[in-house]
């Protein structure tokens, strides 16, 4: 955002968790919280401003763990009727650079299969400890993708997949139909980021070409990615402990295997 106002933000939509998920459930609007996290990330407005949109109120019988933004998000769809009108009317609020989309205005959810052969539904149950996911689905399977997303995949010069959580938030969009073939087709420079780090239950001991390979697997081409940027620098002792207290460990770069695929 600091060198072009040229940027559309694509968000996935399953999310159900936190405060998310409880509008989800109590108003059956589409998730706000990553779509206000995106916005936010590209304002162009006063730290204030971004301070109250992120402000999560700790007090109050129905409010205690809701997002100001989320809260004002949903209010602006009840006006509107529309969840894309919404995020106009937040986007002017902070004077956003670019344009953010959501991938989907489907109510869509995600399930998981695990190795072991087991499912579960839900993008916060998904990551589940001494579980590893095989596999992600979406229900319904013929979510249908937001065209305005499609066109800016065909229009870009540059798309940057990631980063982000692997199973949670990046496969999900390129399972909407239309997404992987969008890729496949622009003409644009494909980029993935590479997380620098693990992700508790959803990639424990995932090397790079690990997260490359779940990615190509699921779309099932390989036509959709020019490059990958990976972390080669070493994060300090502090901050490897504190990771490792989560059980997030540095993402190993197997640059071999990386270049077999």
């Amino acid at each position: 955002k600091e060198h072009t106002g040229n940027i559309t933000a694509i968000v996935a939509m399953a999310d159900d968790g936190g405060s998310s998920g409880r509008l989800r459930a109590d108003f059956g609007t589409l998730p706000p919280g990553d779509i206000r996290n995106t916005l936010v990330a590209l304002a162009d407005t006063e730290p204030l401003m971004e301070e109250l949109f992120q402000y999560r109120f700790a007090w109050g019988e129905g409010l205690k763990g809701h997002s100001f933004g989320n809260l004002f998000i949903a209010a602006m769809t009840d006006i509107t009727g529309d969840f894309e009108e919404s995020i106009r009317a937040f986007s002017k609020v902070l004077a956003v650079r670019g344009k953010v989309l959501p991938s989907t205005l489907d109510s869509v959810r995600i399930g998981a299969i695990y190795e072991d052969g087991s499912t579960m539904m839900g993008e916060s149950l998904l990551p589940q400890k001494n579980r590893k996911i095989k596999q992600v689905f979406l229900e319904p399977k013929d979510t249908k993708a937001l065209p305005e997303a499609i066109q800016a995949i065909l229009q870009a010069d540059v798309v940057v997949v990631g980063p982000g959580s692997l199973y949670t938030s990046i496969i999900p969009n390129l399972l909407i139909p239309g997404f992987a073939e969008a890729l496949a087709e622009t003409s644009a420079l494909r980029i993935y980021v590479c997380n620098v780090m693990t992700q508790p239950g959803e990639t424990d001991g995932y090397t790079a070409s690990d997260h490359v390979r779940a990615l190509l697997g699921h779309v099932n081409r390989r036509d959709v990615l020019d490059y990958v940027i990976v972390n080669q620098a070493l994060s300090s002792d502090a901050q490897a402990k504190k990771y490792a207290l989560e059980g997030a460990h540095p993402v190993l770069v197997d640059s071999d295997k990386l270049q077999q695929l």
